[in-house]
């Protein structure tokens, strides 16, 4: 066996608990697919994250990540969280305040800050496109999916930012909490439109918070999402599509995971090019050493 530095995370959270949890594998040299995808369902965690040494010029580090089932291309929380082990590691100093992170979904900017919580990371997501809109009267699986969610002002959408999510927005904040998920017909639409499933928000009025977002993964298994960058980054690429970002100067703050035990807060921001970038502060829970 090979013992290397292993480190679990809280990501989007102020405080321990709140965020969604992350395991990150530095020194994975001479890991292979195999042993990789192993330790990620060893963890049972949301993703694993694998760091190598970059391969690409100007990048800072490599990353793999890997759900229990599956690698994952690109997700918010995972590239999140590494960047924050891998800056407490002394792998990388950022250069103008940027690291650049080398994965799947090709080289990605990660713009680090401080501010009076400490330290802020967050990712230049993917560029996310339209699909299509729906129209609840003609698609039967996609009504069903969101039968339970009264339906707010824009309607249903579906994005591509490397996963696609069905966007809903719900009538206000707490129809959108007190919704109860119909799995059966959320994991129908998700099979049928090759989607990870419905991210439902609802705007937010008095709150510290300007959006409350859910997200119910359809498909490869079902589950509330504790806190997703990837599924705020898609809602944050159609939002400014619809001229209908919250917040102010393209900058707004997401509570998630209140549902399901946690309480993230994301931050996210549209720049004057357009790009999302999806964020917020990283705490870390458990460190030491993993054999394997």
């Amino acid at each position: 066996m090979t013992s290397r530095r292993y480190v679990q995370l809280d990501v989007f959270a102020d405080r321990p608990g709140a965020g969604n949890p992350l395991a990150v594998v530095l020194d994975a040299a001479g890991l292979d697919d195999a042993a990789m995808q192993a330790i990620a369902r060893w963890t049972r965690l949301p993703e694993t994250t694998f760091v190598f040494a970059p391969t690409q010029p100007g990048a800072s580090y490599a990353v793999r990540m890997f759900s229990p089932r599956r690698e994952v291309p690109f997700a918010g929380h995972p590239s999140v969280g590494t960047a924050h082990v891998v800056l407490d590691a002394g792998l990388a100093t950022p250069i103008d305040g940027l690291l650049v992170q080398e994965g799947v979904a090709g080289l990605l900017p990660l713009r680090v800050e401080d501010d009076a919580a400490g330290r802020t990371i967050a990712v230049r997501t993917p560029r996310a496109h339209v699909v299509k809109t729906g129209d609840t009267h003609g698609d039967e699986v996609l009504r069903a999916a969101i039968a339970n969610l009264p339906a707010g002002r824009l309607p249903p959408a579906l994005m591509d930012g490397g996963r696609r999510w069905w966007l809903a927005e719900v009538r206000d904040e707490a129809a959108l909490r007190a919704a109860a998920p119909d799995w059966t017909a959320i994991s129908a639409l998700a099979t049928a439109t090759d989607s990870m499933g419905v991210c439902a928000y609802a705007r937010a009025r008095g709150q510290g918070y300007d959006l409350a977002v859910r997200a119910f993964v359809g498909a490869p298994a079902a589950f509330e999402d504790a806190a997703s960058g990837a599924a705020n980054a898609t809602l944050a690429a159609w939002l400014t599509s619809r001229d209908a970002l919250p917040g102010r100067n393209g900058q707004y703050i997401v509570s998630q995971g209140r549902e399901v035990g946690y309480d993230a807060r994301l931050q996210l921001r549209v720049d004057e090019a357009g790009d999302v970038w999806s964020g917020g502060h990283v705490r870390t829970i458990v460190t030491g050493r993993i054999d394997w």
